[in-house]
């Protein structure tokens, strides 16, 4: 790994101050500042910070690592809080961090590609949305509702388990799709549960129409008024690498923030 460095920062003073406390120990210890070709980003904030970076070196993550301190609780994207600063930079500058990576979801409509790290969902609050969809190429179930959410194992503790979905530990391979508030009666109904599918799965959500729905991906969202047909799919080559630190059991992390 070279010296070159970049910070995401939640923009609030606190989070600041921690961003110089970190570049000017990073400068003591020969680091260069380089926003545009870093080999690592610290994220200074929460989850959704870490989200943010992720999404902004989108096209350089073969060659950048993201390590996260919190400025809040803990998080599932970071180790260590504000008051863990000098352990959080001891690990770092010592070489005792580990890496790991995550796979990002890989969407595909007729006009574009995303990546999501957490969740793609599809929601309509302008109308009833009406999907087909369809597992590995095999329909599945015509749903009709508010819309439909497909997260990560990352991703179950966010919207999906919002939306009832069930928190998936840490080391599964798996998705997990979850109806946004879908409607059931006598003429049509769907599963109205969450499914957990193989991270192998193939998912499309099909329309004759998705006018006034909007796809979400992670913290962003698009437009799909001239959109029939969305698949999702974990891609083969896009991985988050993340560097982490001191070792926090899953379900400790898990305690801590539920």
């Amino acid at each position: 790994m070279n010296k070159k460095y970049a910070v995401s920062v939640r923009p609030d003073e606190h989070s600041y101050e921690i961003r110089d406390r970190i570049e000017k120990v990073l400068t003591e210890n020969g680091y260069e500042r380089d926003d545009e070709n870093p080999s690592v980003v610290f994220t200074v904030g929460g989850d959704g910070t870490f989200l943010y970076a992720v999404h902004q070196y989108l096209d350089k993550l073969e060659n950048v690592c993201f390590y996260g301190l919190h400025t809040g609780t803990l998080g599932f994207y970071t180790d260590y809080r504000d008051s863990d600063f000098d352990e959080f930079m001891d690990f770092f500058l010592k070489g005792k961090v580990t890496e790991t990576d995550y796979p990002l979801l890989e969407i595909h409509t007729e006009t574009q590609s995303f990546y999501a790290l957490n969740e793609v969902r599809v929601e309509n609050a302008a109308r009833t949305q009406k999907m087909n969809v369809y597992i590995n190429d095999r329909l599945f179930e015509t749903y009709r509702g508010t819309g439909m959410c497909l997260a990560t194992q990352l991703g179950s503790t966010a919207y999906n388990r919002s939306l009832g979905g069930a928190v998936i530990q840490e080391g599964l391979d798996v998705v997990e799709m979850s109806e946004i508030a879908g409607i059931h009666h006598i003429k049509f109904r769907s599963l109205g549960s969450p499914i957990i599918l193989k991270s192998t799965a193939r998912v499309t959500w099909e329309s004759e129409s998705f006018q006034g729905a909007l796809l979400g991906v992670d913290a962003e969202v698009y437009p799909l008024d001239d959109v029939k047909r969305i698949d999702i799919c974990e891609s083969p080559v896009m991985r988050v690498r993340m560097l982490r630190g001191r070792k926090i059991r899953y379900l400790d992390r898990l305690q801590s923030l539920f």
